[in-house]
């Protein structure tokens, strides 16, 4: 099945509807009916319990295969109608012209220097600065929320290197505007070519300097206006406690490339922070962004993107024209959503860094219903959307921030300077819509989910646009730690939503309907995913070290239900990962490192969770480190599991590791002793399921010499702990 939603005759954009659609809902149907038949089961087993010990594993069971049940019942609604989108750029010029494009304000968030390398965010802007679009046209905001000096010089520095590299692209018709990766491309190699490679390795080396250092020196600085921007942080400026900063680096019109073209904006931004004041992370950042954008550019398409997602594609402001474009759609399209794609996966992708369900195939699925749902990066946004549903208005506080207004003012006119200032400082949001009705929202550490969550609960229709070609590029964490700490992180605020008056399966059922409120149900109930994962990985092991059978025999009709439900789930998982170009290797790695995450992330997501709801002090947020460490990237490269660190993430799936082989040993040995391996078979295949996703942390634990290997003392403890659960176990369970 194919469609259009454009009225013209050369259509700018197509939709297919996945050909496993139908497939999907039969399956969905038979596989609920054995989810249904295997409560019953369990229902039985509770009511013929004889002891305690058996009624404590059929009950703990019983509400393990219920949570799993029920997260199983919220991915359907992705199966229900996935399509498939196309774009044709090439017939936008028949429907309007260059000169009629919309103004865009680019928006690239970092708050750290020495986690965030400015020379990345360096990167990631000149990407995008160099968009085969209007010059005049685009915007780059860039919002320091470190506060720091380095930034700063970074993007002095890459203003200069801007007016040779934009040309450079343009007249060499350059795909890959990133200067790191054109440079670590198999590029051309001419004069022109070396000339501005030697350029941008002088840049690199300053800014490498600087960052080293941790200051700008006297020396760095080239004019006067560059020592007076310098000056701010010279006394009494700290991350922590500072006033607004906006330095205008480019300016429209009166700053030129070295042929004369004009250069787009570029302004630095470090809002105004007080420990008095709260700042609300990324979402306060962006929302100081909308206002500072709005009172001096107020393009109506605003792109968001992290500091290390850079452009891979020129083109992408045209596909995402193919939409803004098309009446039949705009009036109620709030964003268009491009996937999260990463260069530098190793061969098996061993962590699962593309999060291919979240970032590739959920979002089809979505996008067949009201669309996909927001994911922090690589997103256009339609200004009017932050200002109240596509039928009602949000009015501001200032009619200068209004979508609407138009300005005619230059951006660095002294009364637009004193208006971005007002509107960045940390106490303009009291007593405003900001962060509740209007902008980016408040009240989750997940803004992108719950900000894409409430705009879709207002009526605003989204798209997906994934083609073939990435539209962005990003760096992903390759060391384990770093990686359970992102998803911890994103564990508490989804939690934060699902539990709160927004929940997805009260109103956004009510808002959206059923489905497009299990899809996003779905993402925020993602922790309890810890609780099955837990239960499965410790108590058929532990029943088994004490000779108790929790499982049917292979001969009763009742394993098969069971065989059919592990197997059904895996299997149609398994063909969705390869059929959206998988591979069988990484969709193994993708499905251990749910196991994993069960074990991690998703169990501390939940503790902190609680511990956060019950007013005792947790840890903030942190962010992602995106340095890269020499031995640890070759350890990546080669596919080896970086542990490293004494982190207590680690425990539980260690503890898990040592159970579960202990328990099949001990299951072998039984069943060489003459005893049936029927009444085993259950309990020894989920052990020696759990042994073969094990493999990189006996590796880690006992194998390896290297500084990634799991540290002793958390061997130690992990063995302590599995020793001390097994006696415990064992007392309980007799």
């Amino acid at each position: 099945m194919e469609g259009t939603t454009t009225t013209t005759k050369a259509p700018l954009h197509t939709f297919k509807l996945s050909r496993r659609t139908y497939t999907n809902r039969l399956f969905a149907a038979a596989y609920t009916c054995a989810i249904f038949a295997l409560l019953y089961h369990h229902a039985l087993s509770l009511f013929h319990s004889t002891t305690l010990v058996s009624f404590f594993i059929s009950l703990s069971m019983f509400i393990s295969d219920i949570l799993l049940g029920f997260m199983w019942s919220t991915t359907q609604s992705y199966r229900m109608r996935p399509i498939h989108r196309r774009e044709f750029p090439e017939n936008l010029h028949k429907v309007t012209t260059e000169k009629d494009f919309p103004a865009m304000d680019i928006f690239i968030c970092t708050a750290d220097p020495y986690k965030e390398p400015p020379m990345s965010v360096v990167n990631t802007a000149l990407s995008v600065m160099a968009y085969d679009y209007p010059t005049e046209k685009l915007s780059v905001y860039v919002s320091d929320d470190g506060g720091s000096e380095l930034t700063l010089f970074a993007f002095m520095e890459a203003a200069k290197f801007g007016t040779h590299w934009l040309p450079f692209c343009r007249e060499n018709k350059i795909v890959e505007r990133c200067p790191d990766a054109y440079f670590r491309s198999n590029y051309s190699r001419c004069s022109d070519t070396q000339n501005i490679k030697m350029m941008y390795e002088n840049m690199k080396a300053r800014v490498g300097s600087v960052v080293e250092r941790g200051k700008v020196g006297d020396e760095y600085i080239n004019s006067e206006q560059e020592h007076q921007a310098f000056n701010k942080w010279t006394k009494g400026f700290t991350r922590q406690h500072h006033p607004t900063v906006i330095q205008v680096l480019l300016e429209i019109y009166k700053d030129k490339d070295i042929t004369g073209h004009s250069m787009p904006n570029l302004i630095y931004v470090s809002r105004e922070k007080s420990p008095a004041s709260p700042h609300h992370f990324k979402a306060g950042a962006l929302n100081v962004l909308l206002r500072v954008s709005a009172s001096m550019t107020n393009a109506p398409i605003i792109l968001t993107l992290d500091c290390d997602m850079y452009s891979n594609d020129p083109q992408t402001p045209h596909r995402v024209l193919c939409y803004f474009s098309d009446p039949a759609i705009r009036l109620k399209l709030g964003y268009v959503q491009f996937p999260q794609r990463y260069h530098g996966l190793n061969k098996n992708d061993i962590y699962a860094g593309e999060i291919k369900g979240l970032f590739r195939m959920n979002p089809l699925g979505m996008d067949g219903l009201s669309g996909p749902n927001h994911v922090g990066t690589g997103c256009f946004f339609s200004r009017r959307c932050f200002f109240g549903g596509p039928l009602s208005f949000v009015t501001p506080e200032l009619p200068e921030l209004s979508p609407d207004n138009v300005f005619d003012k230059p951006i660095q006119a002294q009364q637009i300077s004193a208006l971005a200032h007002h509107v960045a400082g940390c106490n303009y949001e009291n007593q405003t819509n900001w962060g509740s009705k209007m902008g980016f929202r408040y009240g989750s550490l997940v803004e992108d989910y719950f900000t894409g969550y409430r705009l879709q609960c207002e009526g605003w229709k989204s798209v997906f646009c994934d083609p073939e070609r990435a539209a962005f590029l990003g760096d992903i964490p390759i060391c384990l730690n770093d990686v359970l700490s992102q998803n911890k992180r994103w564990s508490v605020g989804l939690l934060e939503v699902a539990f709160s008056k927004y929940s997805p399966l009260t109103f956004g059922v009510r808002s959206m309907g059923p489905l497009m409120g299990h899809c996003y149900a779905h993402l925020a109930f993602w922790p309890i995913w810890s609780i099955p994962i837990t239960i499965y990985a410790f108590l058929p092991q532990l029943a088994l070290l004490n000779g108790i059978i929790i499982f049917p025999k292979v001969s009763d009709p009742w394993f098969v239900l069971y065989a059919f439900l592990f197997v059904g789930a895996y299997v149609q998982d398994c063909l969705d990962f390869v059929l959206e170009n998988g591979s069988v290797k990484r969709w193994w790695s993708d499905q251990r490192m749910w196991l994993v995450r069960g074990l991690s992330s998703y169990l501390f997501g939940l503790m902190e969770y609680v511990t956060k709801r019950l007013g005792i002090a947790t840890q903030g947020f942190n962010v992602t480190s995106k340095v890269v460490d020499d031995e640890q990237s070759k350890r990546y490269d080669q596919g080896t599991f970086e542990f490293g660190v004494s982190s207590p993430m680690f425990v539980p799936m260690a503890m898990a590791a040592i159970i579960n082989l202990i328990a099949f040993l001990v299951g072998l040995r039984k069943v060489f002793t003459s005893e049936h391996l029927e009444g085993l078979f259950g309990q020894m295949f989920i052990a020696g399921f759990v042994i073969l996703n094990c493999w990189p942390i006996y590796e880690a634990m006992v194998l390896r010499s290297d500084k990634g290997r799991m540290p002793t003392k958390t061997t130690i403890i992990s063995t302590f702990l599995a020793l001390a659960l097994y006696t415990a176990a064992s007392f309980t369970l007799i």
